[in-house]
């Protein structure tokens, strides 16, 4: 059995999927599996990938998302240790190696992830302040963005039976919803060495398609605190941060004329804080 189950999901990125697949292959460590979950690519992934052979597990499904694509791969699974890919992002050769000998050597890790390289339109740029990593117990540095890139992590499989998968009703901001109730409850261990390559800016980006991400990082909230495992201070946190994230929606949806979904969120700001006031 291998160590490790690295799962990439992908849709029609056949451009970016195959630099990717080759990080992993040619990665310095290799007792893992490799497993591409298509999540109803209309191009020519699946031709490309044929050429790899036994080298990868191909897994084809219709459309659903990429919570649905990386819970499929976690389902099929063969590893103790799971990693995940984004097909635009690439693996540095040694990350596989640092990465499971930590997870190997300090057995109380259950989560792991590393630093990143950002790459912007083919340029290399700085992640911004709000964007710096930290080690620990991080719930409260997770609230109001993520700061862990699903590329980056390592998770002990048996985790998941506590905190759950992803959840597929979320379109994005589903990394955001499980890194939330992974902190929550235990600590994440910060690699500080970079050790993928984030590439971004490319128009198909879920993060790019539609303004209003934080209508999904509000919903995440809303089930933390509907949920019986926060303490009084993790719950104090959560409900600020909700409220923030409200404020923001209502103004924008105010200012693009629909009423309706505007006071829906003035009506959560009213419930968790006294008119959602500060």
């Amino acid at each position: 059995m291998p160590a490790v189950t690295i799962i990439i999901p992908t849709f029609n990125r056949e451009q970016f999927l195959k630099e990717a697949v080759d990080s992993v292959l040619s990665q310095t460590y290799d007792d893992f599996e490799l497993i591409v979950v298509d999540d109803g690519s209309t191009d020519k992934t699946k031709k490309m990938l044929q050429d790899y052979g036994q080298r990868l597990t191909y897994i084809f499904q219709e459309n659903r998302g990429v919570g649905t694509a990386r819970n499929r791969g976690i389902a099929e699974a063969k590893g103790e240790l799971i990693s995940f890919l984004d097909s635009d992002d690439l693996w540095k050769r040694d990350k596989l190696s640092i990465q499971t000998d930590l997870m190997k050597s300090q057995k109380g890790v259950m989560i792991s992830f590393t630093d990143e390289i950002w790459i912007r339109k083919g340029v290399r740029v700085n992640p911004m302040k709000k964007h710096q990593k930290h080690s620990g117990r991080i719930y409260e540095k997770c609230l109001p963005l993520c700061i862990i890139s699903p590329s980056s992590v390592m998770i002990r499989r048996e985790l998941f039976d506590t905190v759950g998968l992803f959840d597929e009703t979320l379109s994005v901001c589903e990394d955001y919803d499980l890194w939330l109730r992974i902190s929550s409850r235990y600590p994440v261990f910060f690699i500080d060495k970079k050790l993928i390559v984030k590439r971004g800016g490319h128009p198909d980006q879920l993060s790019n398609r539609s303004w209003g991400n934080d209508r999904f990082r509000v919903t995440a909230l809303l089930k933390m605190l509907k949920g019986n495992y926060l303490d009084e201070k993790q719950k104090q946190i959560t409900e600020q941060e909700l409220i923030r994230k409200c404020r923001v929606l209502v103004n924008g949806y105010l200012k693009r004329g629909n009423i309706e979904q505007g006071n829906r969120y003035k009506a959560l700001m009213e419930k968790y804080g006294e008119g959602g006031k500060q």
